[in-house]
């Protein structure tokens, strides 16, 4: 199946059962906005409860807050976002869109690396075994050709955004011939920046309003906060504070389903340390994330680190988590050493002084920071990207299932009487109200047994229980389990063990550390 195809069918999919609708749709829908439905609200908790359970009770130094959407607009002045937090733009005057210019060179470059890959393939396929993969790209002149073009376009392009020489980045643009992908033309206008926070006013009156912004990301609620965290809970560097949390964007370019929203949850820790220790933090920290994504069992090769082609001033490393998502490989966390930037900032522009004494030295300092960020959308859209999948079953049946993490599945448990009548409701009710308080139970009568289990299938309830005529004499169940369809004759009294096992976030967690 084209990925194209792939990401529309679950896009569909994820509005069919109720895990994500378009906002406002029945006023035409408001752009890069979406609601989350019944099954998707549950899956987002889930997600969020993992990230919070992984930072604060895999680590006693990591504690959490929950800061307000509204602050005092000298924190965005002092963090640079008043006067830097920009996307460059770039219009095509032919279909009149608009094109994050970096995004439109990156796309680019991904292409030839496509490309170079495809070569390889079939040269693969070709030679056998015989074929060595460093040779054919030192010796074949078409991978060479690509590559060479690839490595010139790459400094280019590192060079222009480290510089912000917009100029260069159309250049880039127009030498590389990229074009529109509506107009297909390259009639482009001049990169200009664009300010991507939304701002509004507090205050009874026009004349005593505050300009105040819906803040772009949750990071600084924790660095204004930091004394009070310190003090009163009594923490000794190093350690970090964790917030989940809404965030709002102005995204110009905001696109591909939930990946790219105007209002968004991120989830962030930053982690304190003394100063010269943060390289070894931030090492320590990209492992740990990579661990955390990894247990949700997607596969070890849907995931890869990527170094930032430009830091921060303030950053002596940066590097994201990608997940290869229907339309590639995007970010969905972002691990950046960020040196003391923050906290001196804040201390020069509030006039308070935001440093750590330090008992075992007798010194005070300002702490240096590790931070890892991670948006709780694209991680929701990556479990249903690599959880979907179409099978075909025996006698041209088919099924689409999500193979979701039994312990982040909306639903985990699914409960069935065989028929209608002969007290098999009752029974059914019965066993659901004992199990409902240890796990999230759905209760379903209606169609046929096949059709009960194609819903669960998709919307990822790893296990259903079905209630017989038997079951009224023999106090057994039939369960029926998601990924293998298999099922086994089991107790009800041994049910809450079996289900207890599969579903534990326990699980997820264990796997971080091993």
């Amino acid at each position: 199946m084209a990925q194209e195809d792939l990401f529309k069918k679950i896009v569909s999919h994820c509005k069919e059962y109720g895990f994500v609708f378009p906002s406002s749709e029945i006023y035409d829908g408001l752009g890069a906005v979406y609601d989350y439905g019944p099954y998707g609200v549950e899956l987002k908790n889930n997600i969020r409860k993992y990230w919070w359970d992984s930072m604060t009770l895999l680590h006693e130094n990591v504690v959490g807050i929950d800061s307000a959407v509204f602050m005092h607009p000298s924190i965005w002045k002092a963090s640079g976002h008043v006067d830097a937090f920009n996307d460059p733009l770039i219009d095509n005057k032919d279909s009149k869109k608009r094109y994050r210019a970096d995004i439109l060179i990156e796309e680019y470059l991904a292409k030839i690396d496509g490309k170079i890959q495809k070569e390889i393939e079939k040269a693969a396929k070709r030679y056998g075994d015989v074929f060595n993969e460093t040779e054919y790209r030192a010796t074949n002149p078409r991978v060479s050709e690509l590559q060479a073009k690839r490595r010139e376009t790459h400094t280019r392009f590192t060079q222009a955004l480290n510089a912000s020489n917009l100029e260069e980045l159309r250049q880039i643009i127009v030498d590389a011939e990229i074009l529109c992908p509506l107009s297909g033309t390259g009639n482009w206008t001049e990169v200009r920046q664009f300010n991507l926070m939304f701002s509004t006013e507090m205050g009874s009156t026009s004349q005593g309003a505050m300009r105040v912004y819906l803040r772009p990301e949750t990071a600084q609620g924790i660095f204004v906060n930091f004394l009070n965290v310190q003090k009163t809970g009594r923490m000794k560097i190093p350690f970090g504070i964790a917030q989940t949390g809404k965030a709002f964007r102005n995204e110009i370019v905001a696109r591909q389903f939930i990946f790219r929203m105007r209002e968004f949850e991120q989830m962030e820790m930053q982690f304190f340390v003394r100063p010269g220790e943060e390289m070894e933090w931030f090492t320590r920290w990209k492992s740990l994330r990579m661990a955390w994504h990894k247990a949700m069992g997607l596969g070890p090769d849907k995931y890869r680190y990527h170094d930032h082609e430009k830091l921060a001033h303030y950053a002596n490393a940066a590097t994201d988590i990608e997940f290869e998502m229907p339309f590639g490989f995007k970010e969905v966390e972002g691990i950046h050493s960020r040196g003391d930037f923050d906290l001196r900032q804040h201390e020069k522009y509030s006039g308070k002084k935001m440093q750590y004494f330090d008992p075992e030295s007798g010194q005070s300092y300002t702490p240096c920071v590790v931070e890892t960020s991670i948006g709780l959308d694209r991680v929701f859209l990556s479990l249903i990207a690599g959880a979907y999948a179409e099978e075909t079953l025996g006698q041209g049946e088919t099924r689409v299932v999500l193979k979701l993490p039994p312990a982040l599945a909306p639903v985990q448990l699914a409960v069935f009487p065989l028929v209608k009548k002969d007290g098999l409701p009752g029974k059914a009710e019965e066993i659901r109200n004992r199990l409902r308080f240890d796990f999230r139970c759905l209760y379903d009568e209606k169609d046929s047994i096949g059709k009960r289990y194609r819903r669960q299938d998709a919307i990822g309830t790893p296990y259903c229980i079905t209630i017989d005529h038997e079951t009224l004499n023999d106090d057994r169940v039939t369960i029926r389990f998601r990924d293998t369809m298999e099922q086994e004759r089991v107790s009800v009294e041994n049910l809450p063990g079996i289900i207890a096992e599969k579903v534990s976030l326990k699980n997820l967690l264990k796997k971080i550390n091993d």
